[in-house]
């Protein structure tokens, strides 16, 4: 890799690792769930759609509105508002812990809807530590708290959407330019979440720290992100980049215990170190499932990867 695919690599490790410090600000400053989702994605829209735009690439999206829809529904409508609202009731670090097992949960949704997708063999025990790790998650350090149960519910519910998602992007959005897909996505998702944005607004302005936390969100952990994966992708393939998947909640599980003073729990650990362990194996420790055949056609696959 050039010193330049390193630095790329080095900013998406940090970029989609940090989103869960920040909504976790955002919402403790008292930021409606539903608030900060819709500000993200309202900011990220504007400026994709613009990129898109410049580059002529919105015409791709003719015909495909239902599946934008959809796409918009599952990846970003459901995932971003039950992140903001799980962490309202736990520790940023244990919802990046919980995300870093959607690709367990893509190999669970295709048994049913992904044939050449379905975990055999080293797959199969992937998935089964994997979830292990779920369970060992929510078991030890969650269980007998209702609030945190809702919250671990949410994220994990969260992670279906995330898990979902890309199996629509797969089979219907593979082949549009990924500027204009996830531009046409981000402003769907915006019209989802107004409805909910308006309802719950906030009650008062937020703090400083509560905007700067949406900026960073909308502009630099979503916007700015895709632009400079999409990028790394072009240089690297998405074999070397989906290892980010793996670095992500390290790296939030850090930033938690580093500038949040979070202290994770033994279930905590142990269903980090399991969680990526089945999704390493369940991937056939390469890429995460829905990736490879993308990869090997050359088509955009910057939106299969789970973004937080």
């Amino acid at each position: 890799m050039s010193t330049r695919a390193w630095i790329a690599f080095g900013c998406m490790s940090a970029l989609w690792g940090i989103p869960y410090l920040f909504i976790k600000v955002a919402v403790d400053d008292g930021v409606p769930p539903a608030f900060v989702a819709w500000a993200r994605v309202v900011l990220a829209a504007l400026i994709l759609l613009a990129l898109a735009w410049r580059a002529g690439a919105l015409g791709s999206l003719r015909g495909k509105a239902r599946w934008l829809a959809a796409y918009a529904f599952l990846e970003i409508s459901i995932p971003f508002p039950m992140i903001a609202f799980g962490e309202q009731h736990v520790a940023s670090s244990l919802a990046a812990i919980i995300i870093a097992a959607v690709p367990l949960f893509i190999a669970v949704l295709a048994i049913r809807f992904d044939e050449s997708e379905r975990a055999t063999g080293r797959r199969l025990v992937g998935l089964l530590v994997g979830l292990g790790g779920v369970v060992a998650l929510v078991g030890i350090d969650v269980a007998g708290r209702s609030d945190e149960l809702l919250g671990a519910g949410a994220i994990i519910l969260a992670a279906m959407g995330y898990a979902a998602g890309p199996m629509v992007f797969k089979r219907q959005l593979g082949l549009l330019d990924p500027r204009a897909t996830m531009g046409g996505s981000l402003a769907i998702a915006a019209v989802f979440l107004t409805p909910f944005a308006l309802i719950d607004p906030p009650t008062a302005v937020p703090s400083g720290d509560g905007l700067v936390a949406i900026v960073v969100l909308g502009v630099f952990c979503t916007a700015i992100a895709f632009v400079i994966f999409s990028g790394l992708l072009m240089e690297i393939g998405a074999g070397r980049a989906a290892v980010i998947t793996y670095i992500n909640p390290v790296v939030a599980v850090g930033l938690g215990v580093a500038v949040l003073g979070e202290r994770p729990g033994a279930g905590a650990i142990a269903g980090l170190l399991l969680i990526l362990a089945g999704s390493w194996l369940s991937t056939d420790g390469r890429l995460p499932p829905g990736l490879r055949r993308r990869e090997r056609s050359h088509t955009p696959a910057a939106a299969l990867v789970e973004h937080p």
